[in-house]
């Protein structure tokens, strides 16, 4: 593991003492005097495992008190945080998972998107972005895990996928 400068410690502890493990750039802009040197500490960050990339403008902090820097988040919470809580839902095998309809862990989450499509993996569990026209509200519910929003595929619709 690295050692964190003071610059570095300061921007750590200031997040994790609001407790925003998840940020934005504009939540630690004011620590620096210029862009450049915001983005010269958080490569650093992430050179460093302290902070992940979620998305072009959000980013996930790794606790101080990870031991040997590993760390995970629900992955659903994740999901949710990568789309910027729209335009998604989750669905496939995890949902019948979370349903209940099966009782097999899945390797991936598969999320449908209008925004986004491809693989990525975060906190070592696979997220596939599927990418449909449009969400029906229907098609999904909102529902709550640690006091964290996320939307997943109805019963109805997941008992369709079921064969």
């Amino acid at each position: 593991m690295k050692s964190l400068s003071g610059k570095e410690l300061e921007i750590i502890s200031y997040l994790e003492f609001n407790k925003k493990y998840f940020f934005t750039r504009n939540d630690i802009k004011n620590f620096f005097k210029n862009e450049n040197l915001m983005n010269y500490y958080i490569n650093r960050l992430k050179s460093k495992k302290r902070i992940l990339k979620l998305n072009k403008e959000k980013y996930y902090l790794i606790p101080i008190k990870a031991k040997g820097g590993y760390w995970s988040e629900h992955p659903l919470i994740a999901v949710d945080e990568v789309m910027n809580s729209r335009d998604y839902y989750i669905g496939s095998i995890y949902a019948k998972y979370y349903w209940k309809f099966i009782e097999q862990i899945p390797m991936q989450i598969d999320v449908y998107s209008t925004r986004k499509q491809g693989v990525m993996n975060i906190f070592g569990i696979r997220i596939k972005f599927r990418r449909i026209r449009k969400i029906n509200k229907s098609d999904y519910v909102t529902k709550k895990i640690q006091g964290h929003k996320f939307n997943i595929a109805t019963k109805k619709l997941t008992k369709k996928w079921i064969k």
